[in-house]
């Protein structure tokens, strides 16, 4: 197994995620009101994934992760897909992060810039729910329930062209487990591991963070363990739960700090690029390799990110 992460922390000291999918397709002009959510852009405008992924890219992103998060083949068959349709969509998450990203390497500057990578996004179960568990880990399936459902998704995104794969906003030690039984099955292949997390110590379901970084220390092909898609106000102590149990590079992508209210159906708070970017440094300081964004975060908080590392490559 090859670390396609190691150049990028070698030479540059950091890695940098690109920032919420979801969000900037619909600054593009998407309508993810829909349980597909981004995957929805697979279906109906996947030039606009592909453009989002460029944008992240000239933003300073040093890897695209695909819009596969919410893909997955029961959730496209339900929409009247045949298996082998929806099959095709989930690679065509990869192929559109690939074309971007060969797109952006055509006009790069060589020698400041390392050649961006793909990573592939396996989402949890909940986000196939579309039920908000995946921010609490209550599920309907155990650890068995869950490896047979990641299982059809996980072989297509590893036998991909995608770089390594990310698997995203665990909320449940039971899914993590499953995800590191497949990982075992495809030794070629590397992966991070983030969770959603409900405090600065434990995981949406309520197991300690630490546990969870403990056990995926013994599997070499998870190249990084840590939180997305949590309150930027947690990550501090996160990110020491993780190192005290880990020596795993440190993976982090928070969301913007604002909070949804399902009520009104709307976001409560402010985004503020340049804050998150400051934000980012204090991470860095305590011990985060990898660092992005997730939800409501665009290219403008990843291009303060890369703003605020010193000595970055340009």
């Amino acid at each position: 197994m090859v670390d396609p992460l190691r150049p990028f922390l070698e030479q540059q000291g950091i890695f940098i995620l690109d920032g919420g999918l979801a969000t900037h397709l619909e600054t593009l002009g998407c309508d993810l009101r829909d349980a597909l959510w981004s995957a929805r852009a697979l279906l109906e405008n996947p030039h606009l994934i592909r453009q989002a992924h460029l944008d992240y890219y000239w933003a300073g992103a040093d890897c695209a992760i695909t819009a596969s998060y919410q893909a997955s083949i029961p959730g496209f068959m339900a929409r009247g897909l045949t298996e082998t349709a929806a099959a095709d969509l989930i690679r065509l998450s990869v192929q559109l992060a690939l074309e971007a990203r060969d797109e952006f390497w055509q006009y790069a500057d060589h020698m400041r810039r390392l050649r961006p990578i793909v990573a592939a996004s396996v989402g949890p179960y909940g986000a196939y729910l579309a039920d908000g568990s995946e921010y609490n880990g209550a599920y309907d399936l155990d650890e068995a329930g869950l490896l047979a459902f990641h299982r059809p998704r996980w072989h297509i995104l590893a036998a991909s062209d995608a770089d390594l794969l990310a698997c995203e906003t665990i909320p449940s030690f039971a899914e993590a487990r499953a995800y590191a039984r497949l990982l075992a099955a495809t030794p070629a292949r590397a992966a991070w591991f983030s969770f959603s997390c409900r405090d600065g110590q434990h995981i949406s379901d309520g197991t300690p963070i630490a546990e969870c970084a403990a056990f995926l220390d013994q599997f070499p092909q998870v190249t990084a363990v840590g939180v997305n898609c949590t309150p930027p106000r947690f990550i501090p102590s996160l990110i020491q739960a993780v190192q005290r149990a880990t020596t795993k590079a440190i993976v982090v992508y928070p969301n913007s700090g604002e909070t949804y209210d399902p009520v009104a159906k709307a976001w409560r708070g402010l985004s503020e690029p340049s804050q998150f970017g400051t934000f980012s440094r204090e991470w860095r300081k305590l011990g985060a390799a990898l660092v992005g964004g997730c939800c409501r975060t665009g290219p403008a908080h990843i291009r303060q990110i890369r703003d605020r590392t010193p000595g970055w490559r340009g």
